[in-house]
């Protein structure tokens, strides 16, 4: 496990995004930013299991990330990791939990009908910062 740098765990209690870098069936990579919340071990982020991202991971579970601090756009945190468990939100607990720190809604709004959420875990393996 790998500690989160004092000097930039900051970024991860602020409104901002994490792009989710994955790799592809074919080694291409995907790239996309996601509402996240750490709970001091692990990154988690919402995905639905129709996404690209969802079968990435499952195929593939390293994964980086980078945070950039909305404040000053020259200091970021990036974040290599491993996906460590994908557990289902059938509730929409954790979304509607994001879409409160996000957007000051009590539920995600752009929930479509069958779409099932999972939280995507990620452990901390290495990290990079700037700033």
């Amino acid at each position: 496990m790998t500690e989160i740098p004092a000097t930039h765990s900051d970024l991860l209690d602020k409104k901002t995004f994490a792009h989710v870098a994955t790799i592809g069936p074919d080694g291409e990579p995907q790239n996309n930013p996601v509402w996240f919340d750490w709970d001091g071990a692990v990154i988690r982020f919402s995905q639905t299991k129709g996404r690209q991202k969802y079968r990435n991971v499952q195929r593939e579970p390293r994964l980086s990330l980078s945070i950039l601090d909305p404040d000053n756009p020259y200091r970021y945190l990036e974040v290599r990791g491993k996906v460590v468990g994908i557990d289902d939100d059938p509730d929409n607990e954790f979304i509607d939990k994001m879409a409160q720190k996000y957007i000051d809604q009590p539920q995600y709004p752009w929930h479509q009908p069958g779409d099932e959420r999972v939280v995507v875990r990620v452990q901390p393996v290495h990290t990079t910062t700037m700033g």
